[in-house]
């Protein structure tokens, strides 16, 4: 059963977002996608950065890329794309490929990949994932990209300042 996405408080919490989405099936990554960026904007992100790939089997290596060279380091990155399943195990081989590289980028590069590519059965699955107010993937994951940049802030270890005298 779909929960309905939670209304966060919003705290400023600045920094920088990478948002990786698939052309494929757009009329529903659109609409994560668009979801996702008034989050984000809502939450005072200091940038956010969309970059559209032909499809979710693209999606892991520019992850991958935004994680290895951004500049300024990013927050997060969210991948968003809709997987439909059809007569064959195409659709199963390119979401087990897609969350296992997003997986290993993840761990490598200790920067969180908000993975939202959706394997889903048939439209009616992606209509109420994606289209709706209440259950909109694209919300949920700029809520996590937040909450997962917290997180991470936390985890930093402050700096120590190293005096000598002579």
């Amino acid at each position: 059963m779909l929960k309905k996405n939670k209304k966060s408080e919003v705290r400023k919490v600045g920094g920088h977002y990478a948002i990786v989405a698939s052309k494929y099936n757009a009329r529903y990554v659109d609409a994560m996608l668009n979801a996702a960026q008034a989050c984000l904007e809502e939450a005072g992100a200091d940038s956010v950065r969309v970059i559209r790939v032909p499809g979710a089997y693209e999606i892991p290596v520019v992850a991958a890329k935004l994680a290895r060279a951004s500049h300024p380091a990013l927050s997060a990155i969210i991948c968003l794309g809709v997987i439909l399943r059809g007569a064959t195990t195409h659709a199963q081989h390119v979401g087990e490929a897609v969350s296992n590289t997003l997986s290993q980028v993840q761990a490598l590069h200790e920067i969180p990949i908000i993975h939202e590519v959706l394997l889903l059965e048939n439209e009616k699955q992606a209509k109420e994932r994606c289209l709706s107010k209440d259950h909109n993937r694209g919300t949920e994951a700029a809520q996590t990209a937040l909450e997962m940049a917290e997180v991470m802030k936390d985890l930093v270890p402050p700096t120590v300042e190293i005096t000598t005298t002579l």
